[in-house]
């Protein structure tokens, strides 16, 4: 084996080994520099902010499945809003050093740090079947109800997918 190759081999089992590292060293999340955080722990890729703005619930629906995936360097699949479990898995355990942050909205939240939100109030796949509402869950005071899926202020979408 000619050394240049040998070189490359080893750069290239290094760069793979650093990508696991962080699954490997028991940390839930690692940001993917891509504009995504995968959550090792669930197995869930997360965008790493929201939309950004005011949006309902029919309007986020179709924002993570066509819109978003356009705004990202690779290309991923099966964009979805996320379910109540999936965000309350999120919910940062508020510590001595850590009371969340403040979005622009001025909420404070209590979220992984890895993911920016812009305001507090975040969209689930959560519908109810008999009534024009679904679930949002509140990351500011920690809780989710249902709202009309007319309603966008102060609303976000935050798109997840499954790794597998």
């Amino acid at each position: 084996m000619s050394r240049r190759l040998f070189q490359r081999l080893t750069v290239l089992a290094l760069l793979i080994f650093l990508n696991f590292l962080p699954a490997a060293a028991g940390e839930r999340f690692s940001d993917n520099g891509d504009g995504t955080v995968t959550d090792h722990q669930l197995g869930l890729m997360w965008s790493r902010t929201d939309n950004n703005g005011d949006i309902n619930w029919i309007q986020a629906e179709k924002w993570v499945q066509y819109t978003f995936p356009l705004t990202l360097e690779k290309n991923y699949d099966n964009w979805r809003l996320p379910t109540l479990k999936e965000l309350q898995s999120l919910e940062a355990a508020e510590t001595k050093d850590s009371k969340g942050y403040e979005t622009d909205c001025g909420q404070l939240v209590k979220i992984t740090p890895l993911i920016r939100l812009s305001c507090g109030w975040v969209w689930t796949s959560e519908e109810d079947p008999r009534a024009p509402t679904a679930r949002i869950f509140n990351f500011d005071n920690v809780y989710n109800y249902t709202v009309r899926k007319s309603q966008n202020r102060g609303y976000r979408a935050l798109p997840v997918r499954n790794l597998k």
